[in-house]
C-alpha cells in the first residue's frame, strides 16, 4: 500500500505538469475562421500627358476669302515637303506675309501666336507662347510681313510636338479672323556644341596627369644619373710660404738673419729689413 501511495505522488505532479503544458496524449482539433475580405480592383486606361499640358476646344479656324497668309521660317531653314526640326534651347524665327486681295475694304493684322501640342492630339495644349500684337492697317491690294521668334526649351529636347502658329487679323467692318498658317508636328532635337563642361574639365585633367608624369620622370632620370657620377676628390697640396712679406723675421737671431743674407738663396730673396734689424745688422758687423 505504500508502494501505491508513493507511486501515486511521484506519477500525479508528472500527470498534471503534462495536462498543463497541452500536451496531452489526446488531441483535439479545433478551426480558426478567417474572415476573408474581398478588394475590387478597378483598372482603366488612361493617356499619360505631360503636367503641364492643358485641354481647351480648339477656336474655329476661320480665313477671309479676301485674305492670303504666307509663313517664311528663317531660323532655322526649312525645306517645303521635309519635317521641321527645332533646336532645343535656340531661337525660332519665321515671317508671316499677309496680302488684301480685297479692292475696298482694309485689313488689320491684329496678333500672332504660337504654341506646342500634343502630338497625337492637337487639342491638348502643351506650352503656349506670348502672343505678339502688331495693329498693322493693310490696305486694299497691299501686302504686310511680320515677324515672330519663340525659345523651346531644352527639357523638349528629342521629343515630337504639334506646332501651331495662329494669325489674328479682322476687316473693315469689324469681322474677327484667325487662320493657322502652320499647324504640322516638329521635332525638337538636341544640338551637340561639341565642347561642354564635362568635356573641358576632362580635357584638363588629362593634361595634369600628363606634366605629372613628365615631372616624375625628370626626377627619375635626374637621381638616376647621380648615382653613375664619380665622385672625384681633389687632393690637398701644401704650397708653404711662398711670399716673402708674410714672413716675420723679428724673433730670428741677427747671426742668423745674416747668414740667409749673405747665402746665394737668401740673396735672391732678401727680405725688407726694418730699421731695427738694420741696425742690428751693422752691430753685429762692427
Amino acid at each position: 500500500m505504500k508502494k501505491f501511495y508513493v507511486f501515486l505522488l511521484l506519477v500525479l505532479p508528472a500527470v498534471l505538469l503534462t495536462v498543463n503544458t497541452g500536451a496531452s496524449p489526446f488531441a483535439f482539433a479545433t478551426e480558426d475562421e478567417t474572415d476573408e475580405e474581398l478588394v475590387d480592383v478597378e483598372t482603366e486606361d488612361a493617356a499619360v500627358v505631360s503636367d503641364d499640358a492643358e485641354t481647351e476646344d480648339e477656336p474655329e479656324t476661320t480665313k477671309s476669302p479676301d485674305a492670303d497668309t504666307f509663313l517664311l521660317f528663317t531660323r532655322p531653314l526649312h525645306a517645303s515637303g521635309s519635317q521641321l526640326e527645332l533646336p532645343a534651347g535656340y531661337p525660332v524665327e519665321f515671317l508671316v506675309g499677309f496680302a488684301n486681295k480685297n479692292q475696298f475694304e482694309d485689313f488689320i493684322v491684329e496678333t500672332v501666336e504660337a504654341s506646342f501640342r500634343y502630338s497625337m492630339d492637337f487639342n491638348y495644349y502643351i506650352q503656349n507662347f506670348s502672343a505678339v500684337a502688331f495693329n498693322r492697317e493693310v490696305k486694299p491690294g497691299h501686302e504686310a510681313t511680320v515677324s515672330y521668334s519663340f525659345l523651346p526649351s531644352e527639357s523638349f529636347a528629342g521629343r515630337p510636338f504639334g506646332l501651331n502658329i495662329a494669325l489674328n487679323y479682322r476687316d473693315s467692318r469689324g469681322n474677327q479672323f484667325s487662320e493657322a498658317v502652320f499647324n504640322e508636328t516638329v521635332q525638337i532635337t538636341e544640338i551637340d556644341e561639341g565642347l561642354d563642361g564635362e568635356t573641358f574639365f576632362l580635357y584638363v585633367f588629362l593634361a595634369a596627369i600628363v606634366i605629372l608624369l613628365l615631372v616624375l620622370g625628370q626626377q627619375f632620370l635626374g637621381s638616376y644619373g647621380k648615382r653613375k657620377r664619380t665622385t672625384t676628390t681633389r687632393k690637398v697640396v701644401e704650397t708653404g710660404t711662398t711670399n716673402s712679406k708674410d714672413v716675420d723675421y723679428e724673433w730670428i737671431p741677427a747671426e742668423t738673419l745674416k747668414q740667409i743674407q749673405n747665402s746665394p738663396k737668401g740673396g735672391k730673396s732678401s727680405p725688407k729689413q726694418s730699421p731695427r734689424q738694420r741696425k742690428a745688422a751693422k752691430q753685429a758687423s762692427s
